[in-house]
């Protein structure tokens, strides 16, 4: 290593340690330790241009250990990424900073994916490299390899811990994903000690088991090795790689290198000042970089511009020769079409009653012919949840062009792998499992509206309606859940045009990922449904008088029950309205009219009628309302008897409404 590199892997570990001691809060170990990693990529090996940080076929870098996003944040600063300067990293940690405690997709110009709960970077890496894989397989024409990029994640014992690393690797072996490279920072330390207290496999022979090339790294500052590793990952083309790098966390901290102590906290005046020194830095002097380092950096930048300019260059001829495909990664890379919304035909549904999971399954069908570029599975579910694209193949080892994906039984990374393929882009990507099992997706569909990305999650099997299986697959809390979430729309539609409704929404959704929570057991078509359904609420039946004396309020298969009381206790003289109501997130963002005008406040004789958890359903009933809902787990028996068992028919409901009439 030159004494430039040295210098500049010095930078990064003192620029991070400033920021850190700085903000009297962070985690200096992983950056210290790691920089020459970070360093030796970038500057080497990574295909990047930081002045278009956006470019399509650039390689793809992501933190899985976000705890030490000062590594990446004084790369970014001394690459220029987004013009991060020294007083942002000075504001490490901060109110309204570019660089806050773990990375933020959208937030900071750079970071590919945010990160922050351990092992989710490493699922994400993974759909990053599979959509790669299948771009390549559309657009790739002899002599321009126009899709040809690598996905590289770094993360520690943390990260290898947690299960979505084992379930997101096992899978990543079985396609072969030769362009995904793991680096394992490899410490030895936790937040509580020493990882054997905890953490004794071999996890070398683990990543072999799953079908990895395995690369081992002695010294973590050994730059010339770790470029030999990278080499010799790259030059694997049927394997992913993982390269377990041995560092010493909080390399150069004094007494505090290799400890416990170094790992999430400052390192404190004495540490920091023998950190500097031993660098050959002034202690003194903090956020110091020299001019000759800033020059090495742009240096470094000038050579990959002219990688991005080769590739402009390459794809005007592939333009030339190739003018259809040309047009086809312009719509892949384009906004979705909203002229849906006009297409009669995509709205049309028959009259026949039918489970919600079938009409989504059509639905999923009209779609793959409109978007080329939509790609799913299930976590082995897919005949259940009726989700395979028909005619369009499934992504494997020897080929990658299919649509489907095989995720296995395997629902927490799936839905990571689902945001890293739509991270990538280019692709809309949906992933799909039982209601009850949202559970286990719930983190990564957190990360997906933390992100501002519309990843889309088809749940099946939406009720006590699940039936025989009984209570350990009959949802209850789920809904509750996924409706609490910031910046996700949650639909539970009621018919097929409904159904319809929520994949439009999901589909045209730029910013929020989606769930559509489907059925079990076959459901009428109801009378007025349909394009309104993307209002989140609306009437599907009007009362008799102007001002109804009663509202019922449903979601999904209680509202064909609404439906029917209403109508009974119309014949009994209680002008009832009936509001369907598939999706409360959207409902909410309605303007305060016409929330009034289907949920008018004088009308305080309310019920609400859903087969779940009634949590969150008295914001619209009231003080005077009553829900009728799930208050246990459910039971094992057929859908019928549990129905009436907990009181999901018309009488129970016309029963209830009149008690809260006549209260």
């Amino acid at each position: 290593m030159s004494n430039i590199d040295i210098k500049s892997v010095n930078t990064i570990r003192t620029l991070s340690a400033d920021g850190i001691e700085k903000a009297k809060s962070g985690h200096p170990g992983l950056p210290l330790g790691s920089a020459p990693i970070a360093y030796e990529l970038f500057a080497h090996h990574m295909k990047h241009n930081p002045k278009n940080p956006g470019w399509k076929n650039r390689d793809r870098f992501i933190l899985s250990a976000g705890h030490g996003s000062m590594l990446l944040y004084s790369l970014f600063h001394l690459f220029g990424y987004g013009d991060l300067s020294l007083e942002d990293l000075k504001s490490f940690r901060q109110l309204d900073s570019k660089t806050p405690g773990h990375p933020e997709y959208g937030h900071t110009i750079g970071v590919e994916a945010t990160t922050g709960p351990l092992g989710a970077g490493m699922g994400m890496a993974v759909g990053m490299a599979m959509a790669e894989a299948h771009m390549e397989s559309v657009f790739n024409k002899d002599g321009f390899d126009i899709v040809d990029h690598y996905t590289y994640v770094l993360g520690g014992d943390g990260c290898m811990m947690e299960g979505i690393s084992s379930e997101a690797f096992s899978l990543a072996g079985t396609l072969g994903l030769s362009k995904l490279i793991v680096f394992y920072d490899s410490n030895g330390i936790s937040i509580e000690g020493s990882t054997d207290i905890a953490f004794t496999e071999n996890v070398v022979d683990r990543m072999k088991a799953f079908g990895f090339q395995t690369i081992e790294v002695e010294d973590g500052n050994d730059t010339a090795a770790i470029g030999k590793a990278i080499e010799e990952a790259k030059a694997d083309k049927s394997r992913p790689s993982f390269i377990k790098i041995n560092t010493i966390i909080g390399y150069g901290a004094g007494k505090k290198q290799g400890t416990a102590g170094v790992h999430g906290e400052p390192l404190g005046s004495e540490a920091l000042a023998a950190l500097k020194t031993g660098f050959g830095f002034d202690p003194e002097k903090s956020f110091d970089v020299d001019v000759d380092v800033y020059e090495n950096f742009k240096a470094i930048n000038e050579k990959n511009a002219k990688l991005e300019e080769e590739w402009n260059e390459r794809f005007k001829e592939y333009a030339s020769k190739y003018p259809q495909e040309a047009k086809d990664w312009d719509n892949y890379h384009s906004e979705i079409n909203t002229a849906l919304i006009d297409n009669e035909e995509f709205w049309s549904w028959d009259d026949a009653p039918a489970a919600t999971r079938n009409i989504s399954g059509s639905i999923i069908n009209r779609l793959k012919d409109i978007f080329p570029n939509l790609v799913g599975g299930s976590a082995d579910l897919s005949p259940s949840n009726k989700t395979e694209m028909k005619s369009v193949g499934y992504m494997s080892k020897d080929d990658f062009s299919g649509r489907n994906i095989h995720f296995g039984v395997r629902e927490f990374a799936m839905t990571a792998i689902t945001n890293g393929i739509v991270l990538h882009g280019g692709l809309r990507a949906y992933c799909a499992t039982f209601f009850v099992f949202s559970d286990y997706t719930k983190p990564m569909a957190r990360l997906s509206a933390l992100m501002n990305i519309p990843t889309i999650f088809v749940f099946t099997h939406d009720s006590i309606g699940v039936g025989e299986d009984g209570p350990t697959h009959e949802p209850i809390e789920q809904l509750a859940m996924l409706r609490s979430l910031p910046n996700f729309n949650t639909f539970r539609p009621a018919d097929a045009r409904e159904t319809i409704a929520a994949w439009y929404a999901a589909m045209s959704s730029k910013s929020t990922p989606t769930a559509i929570v489907l059925t079990r057991q076959n459901l009428p078509q109801l009378n007025g449904s349909g394009k309104k359904a993307l209002n989140g609420g609306y009437i599907i039946k009007e009362a008799s008088k102007n001002t109804p004396d009663m509202i019922l309020i449903a979601s999904g298969s209680e509202v064909s029950l609404a439906v029917d009381a209403a109508v009974e206790l119309e014949n009994d003289g209680i002008s009832t309205r009936v509001v369907s109501m598939p999706c409360m997130d959207i409902f909410e963002n309605q303007s305060k009219e016409y929330k009034e005008e289907v949920l008018p406040r004088a009308v305080r004789n309310r019920v609400a009628i859903e087969a779940l958890s009634g949590f969150g359903w008295d914001k619209y009933t009231g003080l005077d309302g009553r829900v009728l809902s799930m208050n246990s787990f459910g039971a094992s028996a057929p859908q019928d008897l549990l129905f009436k068992k907990f009181g999901f028919t018309k009488e129970n409901v016309v029963s209830l409404a009149k008690e809260v009439f006549n209260q």
